[in-house]
């Protein structure tokens, strides 16, 4: 899981990855907005942390710009300021969950997996003729079962999530794998091949790059 941290106090910016490093999570770190946006551009990520108090902007003014550019992303407001009318404004702009600095890290990371789980609790994807339960990581042709392992499944997951840009190898290794596990080019080759007996127009190979998902082919 990939999160991006807004937090312009370098201290407890450089505290917030460390601890999401640990538990697990991919970290982007920035100081400011602009960077923030840049960021959003370049890349894909599953979840956005969110000072308010910001130079050059607020974050609630970044994340308007950003839902009003259709980007969904879940977020997360980490805030100094408690007054109902900021409370307000931060829910009003399209946040999902606020806290108020100082910010307790065991209280974020049950806020961030709860917030996971809301936002895939009822996934369930139509792929053409196939449907794709999400939370089973299973693929459907009409009512029967088709015979892809967990992994297969979470490939085709983060291709199609990516709206038609590349997913890199490295991005792969990175999300399929735990870091205790051994991640194998041969195996992500594998899964490919299973994908491609049933997606063989929409799923691409970028040679020497990665794979994409094209969902009109």
């Amino acid at each position: 899981m990939r999160i991006l941290v807004l937090e312009d106090d370098k201290l407890f910016n450089e505290t917030l990855e460390d601890f999401l490093e640990e538990e697990g999570f991919t970290v982007e770190s920035v100081l400011d907005p602009y960077s923030a946006l840049e960021l959003t551009y370049m890349s894909k990520f599953d979840l956005y942390l969110f000072d308010v108090n910001l130079p050059y902007e607020s974050g609630f003014s970044l994340l308007k710009q950003l839902r009003e550019a259709g980007d969904t992303t879940p977020t997360i407001f980490l805030t100094s300021r408690d007054d109902k009318p900021s409370l307000k404004e931060g829910f009003g702009v399209g946040a999902d969950d606020y806290m108020k600095k100082p910010i307790d890290l065991d209280e974020l990371f049950y806020r961030i997996n709860a917030l996971i789980r809301r936002q895939t609790r009822t996934d369930k994807l139509v792929i053409g003729a196939y449907h794709l339960d999400c939370n089973a990581k299973q693929l459907y042709r009409e009512s029967e079962l088709l015979a892809c392992s967990t992994k297969s499944i979470e490939l085709l997951l983060l291709l199609i999530v990516a709206k038609g840009e590349v997913v890199t190898t490295e991005e792969i290794i990175e999300r399929l794998w735990h870091s205790s596990e051994e991640a194998s080019l041969g195996a992500i080759r594998v899964y490919v091949t299973t994908l491609k007996k049933y997606f063989p127009l929409n799923i691409q190979n970028i040679r020497g790059v990665g794979y994409r998902f094209i969902s009109d082919a």
